[in-house]
């Protein structure tokens, strides 16, 4: 039986068992304490009628000799139906008869059996009442004294209707304490449900406060317990999750204004720093062509400057992205070929890394999903971008596509060295960077280590994610995203 699980269900089961308990008990004391009573006045019925029907016996009449004689010792008509009497010499019974079920048929032989003449000479002749079983007749209740000559004289009547008694007892009872039981559980779940409402209140509010996502953005816990007697266990309960909910509240307000103030800073700073960036690789673009000769010391830091300048711009771009996917500005939400920039990215890859292996798996249909043509691009150059860099040269890179159900998925699977394990539950975090350098010929590159976290963000933004499964020698970055209705 399997236990029950809910609180209501647990209180009703312990009801239902504590009130069968009782009753068993009740039964049980009824019935023994019944049994007992009933037995004794048996005992007692035994002892008045005496030994006056085995006594007619020991003179060795016949049980039928004294039939209507209301003076004779064998008069049966003062015996009660069923009595019993025997006349046990030694161990062997010399007379056994027993009263008629019918008024006035007087008393007949019963034949014994030797178990039975057995059963009734073990009988002690000590005045009390002992039960046995008589293969002859049934379960009698005996008593046996010491007669005149020696023997030993037998009285019994039958325990049958004790026994019927006792059984219609235990029916009445079953019945009664079964109804019992049945309304007692009915009634017992509706009490107990109605009892536990105020604590199902505040089971509902804490699933629907735990269904609010709390992550990332402004939250209002705008789901509260309902007040209930603050002297009850419930009520103290709903008065400290209402309290820890404000408690909570606060902390995600502050959290969220800290991250407001830092997402502001951060697209702020962004755009200020282009112009001066854009500035400064002009200058240094402008500086290199000019017509007069130029030492070549002069030549290199101009290019640096350039180089790094062209870095940053790159930087303050990304950042910016990041800064307006954090906002949660809208992208654009125009049909987008998937595959047609899967082949595009794989080409710009081509160039970029030619000592490397680059393979395609495309499906036959074309991969249609609404979304920022801009974007996706990004995403595909910044994973084969990151393949490139992390790989040494000759390592084959697979690009694949395929429409699973109403979803794109696209993954990105490498043979290099595989991500660090240290580096794996960060890698789309921002300014995260792996080693580069961690196996022979592997390209040091020059990453903002924002390239990974742009890939979340803009998956994050178009209704997907982006997994990794990454061990040495295999490296997968799967995106998936919704794609559009056929």
């Amino acid at each position: 039986m399997p236990r029950p699980r809910t609180l209501r269900a647990r209180l009703t089961a312990g009801l239902v068992v504590l009130l069968a308990v009782s009753c068993a008990a009740v039964g049980v004391a009824a019935v023994v304490e019944l049994n007992g009573f009933l037995t004794g006045r048996l005992d007692q019925q035994l002892r008045e009628t005496g030994v006056r029907f085995p006594a007619s016996l020991e003179h060795g009449a016949r049980p039928s000799d004294h039939d209507g004689d209301e003076d004779g010792d064998g008069d049966t008509r003062r015996q009660t139906v069923g009595t019993f009497g025997a006349r046990v010499v030694g161990d062997t019974v010399t007379n056994a008869a027993v009263v008629g079920s019918t008024p006035g048929a007087g008393a007949r032989t019963v034949p014994l059996g030797a178990a039975d003449e057995r059963t009734l000479a073990a009988v002690p002749p000590d005045g009390k009442g002992h039960t046995v079983h008589l293969a002859a007749l049934d379960d009698y209740r005996v008593m046996a004294v010491r007669g005149r000559d020696g023997d030993v004289l037998v009285t019994g009547l039958p325990t049958e209707p004790v026994e019927a008694t006792v059984h219609r007892l235990e029916l009445v009872a079953a019945i009664v304490f079964g109804a019992a039981l049945v309304v007692a559980g009915f009634a017992g779940a509706l009490w107990v449900r109605w009892s536990l409402r105020p604590l199902s209140r505040v089971a509902a509010t804490a699933t629907r406060v735990s269904r609010l996502p709390l992550s990332s953005g402004e939250v209002e816990l705008w789901p509260r317990a309902p007040e209930a007697d603050p002297r009850s266990e419930v009520g103290r309960v709903a008065d400290a999750f209402n309290t820890m909910l404000g408690h909570v509240e606060d902390a995600l307000t502050k959290r969220h204004a800290s991250e407001e103030r830092l997402r502001s800073f951060a697209a702020d700073a962004s755009h200020e720093l282009r112009t001066p960036v854009a500035s400064i690789r002009g200058h240094a673009e402008l500086a290199l062509l000019h017509p007069d000769p130029v030492p070549r010391k002069v030549v290199r830091a101009l290019e640096r400057i350039e180089a790094e300048a062209s870095r940053m711009g790159e930087m303050v771009d990304d950042l910016l992205l990041l800064a307006r996917l954090d906002a949660g500005r809208p992208l654009e939400r125009l049909p987008v070929d998937l595959t047609r920039l899967v082949l595009d990215a794989v080409t710009d890859a081509q160039a970029a890394g030619p000592g490397h292996r680059w393979t395609l798996e495309l499906p036959e249909e074309p991969v249609i999903v609404p979304g920022d043509a801009h974007r996706l691009h990004q995403v595909l150059a910044n994973l084969l971008a990151n393949a490139r860099l992390h790989t040494p040269a000759g390592s084959t890179v697979t690009l694949a596509l395929e429409r699973a159900g109403g979803t794109a998925v696209l993954t990105v699977h490498d043979d290099g060295p595989g991500v660090a394990p240290d580096v794996r539950p960060r890698v789309f975090e921002r300014f995260s960077h792996g080693d580069r350098r961690r196996a022979e010929g592997v390209e040091s590159g020059t990453g903002t280590g924002l390239g990974l976290s742009i890939v979340a963000a803009v998956a994050e933004a178009h209704g997907g994610s982006v997994a990794l499964d990454s061990r040495p020698g295999s490296t997968t970055f799967t995106v998936r995203i919704p794609a559009a209705d056929d």
